[in-house]
């Protein structure tokens, strides 16, 4: 028989809707089904490393990296992020509740086999590179997650 399949869309980059991406994601692959999580936009910067990396840009993509919180350490909140507090409360809340950070979720993420796909069309319009990003994703443009949710019994977009 074959595995159930999840797919998630992950296009925000809030810190809240990132946890939940991963929560959701982490427990589907704990229920046995193939997890897919596709990043696109503000969505891929969970999936930035948090050192700066040198590479050959122009000056509008070096201005977008700029500008994006560098790595899951960095996001803010969807509400009351209030210049950067409300995110530092949200995980002395978890922290104090033993739950999971969300670097310490992708990093289970990744241990569980979930299937973390960058996109490369949004990649390229953000000036992106492959380096400036965590190990162990794969790149690729919506046909590719569109094969996947084809299959999906449970297919988010968040």
């Amino acid at each position: 028989m074959a595995k159930n399949k999840t797919t998630i869309v992950l296009f925000s980059g809030d810190l809240d809707k990132a946890i939940a991406a991963f929560i959701i994601a982490n427990g589907a692959a704990a229920y046995d089904h193939e997890v897919t999580i596709f990043f696109t936009f503000w969505g891929l910067n969970a999936l930035r490393r948090d050192e700066s990396i040198k590479t050959n840009k122009g000056l509008l993509e070096k201005a977008f990296g700029w500008m994006m919180p560098r790595g899951a350490k960095k996001l803010g909140l969807s509400k009351m992020n209030f210049g950067g507090l409300g995110p530092q409360m949200i995980k002395h809340v978890m922290k104090k509740h033993k739950a999971l950070s969300l670097p310490e979720l992708i990093e289970l993420a990744q241990e569980q086999g979930v299937k973390m796909v960058a996109c490369t069309m949004t990649m390229d319009l953000l000036g992106l590179k492959q380096e400036e990003l965590i190990d162990g994703l794969e790149y690729a443009g919506v046909a590719a997650y569109l094969g996947d949710a084809a299959n999906g019994k449970v297919n988010l977009f968040i």
